[in-house]
């Protein structure tokens, strides 16, 4: 199966706002910082990576909000405004271009485990990290960890 016939589909608990990705992320991070921890009240945040061109909207309308971030620059967050629950981010150093999708908000989210673990420097001391997931205490070199297809279509986005 090709990349672009793998969809996924997903959306808030009260089922106001679904939406569709129409191919495989870019990436997906598992974020072990502080700020995710707080952000969503668990230890991790899942977030898969994608164009945001590629996230069809089935139902609904997100209500963005703006919250604060570690970098200082802030970050829209995608919730549903009847049930309030996150479906994705967009983070100021992405833009509006990508969409850093909830995997927790998608119907089957055991089809898209983490490529990465990031920020681990700060996981909490009873996640265990499976074997040969690659982690990193900060963060990583995109170039050195993510495909070659996935590193194309990011560059055909961000343009040169």
């Amino acid at each position: 199966m090709s990349d672009q016939e793998q969809t996924y589909e997903g959306g808030c608990t009260c089922r106001a706002v679904r939406y569709r990705m129409v191919s495989r992320p870019l990436f997906v991070h598992c974020c072990h910082c502080t700020w995710c921890q707080r952000e969503t009240g668990a230890s991790f945040a899942l977030n898969a990576m994608i164009e945001a061109d590629r996230v069809e909207l089935l139902a609904g309308e997100p209500e963005m909000v703006i919250t604060p971030s570690n970098s200082g620059k802030g970050q829209k967050i995608a919730r549903c405004p009847t049930c309030r629950v996150a479906l994705w981010s967009n983070y100021a150093g992405a833009g509006d271009r990508f969409r850093f999708v909830r995997v927790g908000t998608l119907d089957e989210p055991s089809r898209l485990p983490p490529d990465v673990h990031i920020f681990t420097a700060s996981k909490q001391p009873w996640v265990v990290i499976p074997e040969g997931v690659p982690a990193f205490e900060i963060f990583y070199k995109r170039e050195e960890i993510w495909p070659a297809e996935s590193l194309a279509r990011r560059q055909a986005v961000i343009g040169s």
